[in-house]
């Protein structure tokens, strides 16, 4: 019988309103030290914690096309339509059932951490997949001390990662700023 080797496998999900190079980056440096085979960019429609997006749902998902073509290693994939659901728990059962054989890593900035307790079914997400939590400024001292950090303890992978400076909501008030 042949033993199936297991892969590892990404999960970055949000709206990429729009997608950058900060998403690309981490990315890249979550596939180096977790050597993961994959980083799966969920693209959502809607973030239940943030107003309507500024992109449409089909410019947001070309975007993080453009951002991470010719890279084998990061596939952009909308799965809303297809699980009913844009929240997280469910796209991660989604993936979990579609990758049996992979670990599955839940990568979110040290931002999210800090309102994590928030999010439907969180004590499931965590028992399902190893939370990855990248550093943001400003955010990764009070991060550490989130409820969900509590809670898990030593659970999570904190990545010391050098401050990623771009987000969404800079280039967004950039933009509105030229127009």
């Amino acid at each position: 019988m042949v033993k199936l080797l297991k892969k590892s496998i990404g999960i970055l999900g949000g709206s990429f309103d729009p997608a950058h190079k900060g998403h690309y980056k981490i990315s890249k440096i979550a596939i180096k030290k977790l050597n993961l085979n994959k980083v799966f960019w969920l693209v959502s429609k809607k973030n239940p914690f943030k107003k309507a997006p500024f992109y449409s749902l089909a410019q947001r998902i070309s975007k993080a096309r453009i951002v991470t073509k010719g890279d084998k290693k990061i596939a952009v994939k909308y799965l809303d339509k297809i699980v009913g659901s844009s929240r997280s728990i469910d796209l991660i059962k989604y993936v979990i059932n579609e990758n049996k054989q992979n670990d599955i890593y839940f990568i979110i900035g040290s931002d999210n951490l800090i309102q994590f307790h928030k999010w439907k079914s969180w004590k499931k997400i965590v028992k399902l997949v190893q939370l990855i939590v990248f550093s943001r400024k400003g955010y990764d001292r009070k991060s550490r001390k989130s409820i969900v950090a509590k809670y898990l303890k030593k659970k999570i992978f904190f990545v010391n990662n050098k401050p990623i400076t771009i987000s969404s909501t800079k280039i967004k008030k950039e933009l509105l700023k030229t127009n």
